[in-house]
C-alpha cells in the first residue's frame, strides 16, 4: 500500500523502469521464447500491483470516499490508513493530531499498527472520523471471548458504576458519587477509557458487569501508575529468559510478594486488587498508558496454587498476545475459557513454565497420589509443593486431595493493604 505522495512518486518512477524492461524484453532475440514468457509475466504482474496500490491512492485522495460508517475492529488498520489519505492528511499532519513525531506514525502504518495499543488505535480513529463497531467475533450470550466498550462518551451511564462500593473503598467521595466517579475516572485513566477507547476481552463462565470491569480496570491502571512514578517499573522487553527466577520463588514462602519485586525490575507491574461485586475476575493483563504491560491478580481464591498459576496465565498474555496484534485487555476467571485459542495458549504456557510437560510426565505424585510423594517432587524440581498438589487437583477433578499441601490462606496476608 502508498501511504505519502512521496512513495506515490516513487512507485510512479518504478512503474516506468519496470514498463521499460518489459519491452525491452520483448524486443530482445538472443533468450529462449519460454524464458522470455516467465520473465514477461514477472513483471507484468510487478506492473499490475504498482498500477492497484496507485489506482487506490489516486481514489482515496480525490475525496470520493467515505468513512462515516462503521467498521468491524478487524479492519482498522487498514481503514486509518485510508482515512488518512481521504482526509488530505500527511503522516506529520497525523502525528502533529496525536502529539507523535512522524516516524512513529510511519512505524504504525509500516506494521499495519501492530505496535499500537487500543487507546492509540481508537484516538487515531477519532481524529479521522472513522467509528469502529462495539463488538468482535460472535461473541455469545455467555461472556466467554466477549468485548465491552462504549462507542461516546454519551453512552456511559455513570450511575450504573459500582458507586457505593467505590466509595466504600475509598477511591470517590462527595455527595454525588456519579459526578465523583466520572471526575476520578477521568483522573486515573483519562476520558479514553470512559469512551471505548479501551476494549476488553472477557473470559468467563459468568456474565459480568461492565462497568465494574471497568471501574476495577481504572484502579489496577492507578495503581499501575503510581508504581511506574515511583520507579517500581523498570524497561519492558519481549525477552522471557528471567521467568525461571519467578519459577525459583515459588519456593520461597514470601515468594508472592518478592514476585511483585521481581516483575517490576523486568518492567512488568504487578497489581493485587480484589474484584468488585459482579466481575468474577481471578485475574487480568493489559497494556498500561505509560507503554508497560501490568498483569493484575484479585486473589479470589487465597490458595497458592492458584497465585502461582493465575500469573503465570497472565504472563502469558504478556508475552503471546499483549504485543503479538491488535492489542486486547485480557479479563480472566480461571474456568471459563473452554475451547478459546488465546487462553488455552495461556493455559499451556502457565503449566509448561511451571512445570515442563517432559517433567511432568515423570513425576510419580502423579500416580502416588501421598503427600510424601508430593514432597519429593518438589524438592527435586525446585519448586513449591503447591504446585504440583494443584496440578493434580486440578487434573483430577478433586479438590479434596492434598488439602493441606496448596497453601490456603498464606497468600492474601503477603499483600495486606494493598488489596484496596
Amino acid at each position: 500500500m502508498i501511504f505519502s505522495d512521496r512513495q506515490y512518486a516513487v512507485s510512479k518512477e518504478q512503474l516506468t523502469n519496470l514498463r521499460n524492461a518489459a519491452l525491452a524484453i520483448q524486443a530482445g532475440g538472443a533468450k529462449l521464447d519460454w524464458l522470455k514468457e516467465i520473465e514477461s509475466n514477472a513483471l507484468q504482474s510487478q506492473i499490475a500491483d504498482i498500477q492497484r496500490e496507485m489506482a487506490e491512492y489516486d481514489f482515496l485522495k480525490s475525496g470520493a470516499t467515505g468513512f462515516t460508517e462503521e467498521f468491524a475492529f478487524e479492519e482498522l488498520p487498514r481503514v486509518l490508513i485510508q482515512a488518512r489519505i481521504a482526509r488530505g492528511l500527511s503522516q506529520t499532519d497525523l502525528a502533529e493530531g496525536l502529539g507523535l513525531k512522524a516516524q512513529q506514525v510511519q512505524r504504525y502504518e509500516a506494521t499495519n499498527y501492530m505496535s499500537a495499543s487500543l487507546g492509540r488505535l481508537m484516538e487515531v480513529a477519532n481524529i479521522l472520523g472513522v467509528r469502529v463497531s462495539a463488538s468482535y467475533g460472535a461473541a455469545e450470550e455467555r461472556s466467554e471471548g466477549a468485548i465491552y466498550a462504549w462507542s461516546d462518551a454519551g453512552s456511559v451511564e455513570w450511575n450504573k458504576f459500582p458507586l457505593r462500593e467505590m466509595a466504600k473503598r475509598g477511591w470517590i467521595k462527595g455527595n454525588d458519587l456519579a459526578v465523583s466517579a466520572r471526575t476520578w475516572f477521568h483522573q486515573v485513566a483519562g476520558p479514553q477509557f470512559a469512551t471505548a477507547l479501551h476494549r476488553k476481552k472477557m473470559h468467563s463462565g459468568n456474565a459480568p458487569n461492565e462497568h465494574a470491569l471497568l471501574a476495577w480496570q481504572a484502579r489496577v491502571l492507578q495503581k499501575g501508575q503510581q508504581d511506574f512514578e515511583a520507579g517500581l517499573i523498570g524497561e519492558f522487553s519481549l525477552d522471557d529468559r528471567w521467568l525461571d527466577q519467578l519459577v525459583a520463588l515459588t519456593k520461597d514462602s514470601n515468594g508472592p510478594r518478592k514476585a511483585r519485586d521481581l516483575l517490576g525490575r523486568n518492567g512488568i507491574g504487578m497489581v493485587v486488587q480484589s474484584h468488585l461485586p459482579g466481575t468474577y475476575l481471578d485475574g487480568a493483563a493489559m497494556v498500561a498508558p505509560f507503554g508497560n504491560p501490568v498483569v493484575a491478580l484479585t486473589l479470589r481464591f487465597d490458595r497458592l496454587d492458584n497465585f502461582w498459576f493465575v500469573l503465570f496465565h497472565e504472563l502469558g498474555h504478556v508475552f503471546l498476545h499483549l504485543y503479538n496484534s491488535l492489542r486486547f485487555d485480557f479479563f480472566d476467571e480461571e474456568d471459563g475459557h473452554q475451547g478459546d485459542q488465546y487462553e488455552e495458549d495461556a493455559d499451556k504456557f502457565s503449566l509448561d513454565h511451571l512445570i515442563p510437560q517432559d517433567t511432568w510426565r515423570k513425576c510419580l505424585s502423579r500416580f502416588a497420589l501421598t503427600e510424601e510423594a508430593v514432597l519429593i517432587d518438589a524438592e527435586k524440581l525446585g519448586i513449591s509443593a503447591s504446585i504440583i498438589a494443584g496440578r493434580i487437583r486440578k487434573e483430577r477433578n478433586d479438590y479434596r486431595l492434598f488439602s493441606n499441601l496448596v497453601g490456603s490462606g498464606t497468600v492474601r496476608t503477603q499483600f495486606e493493604g494493598m488489596m484496596e
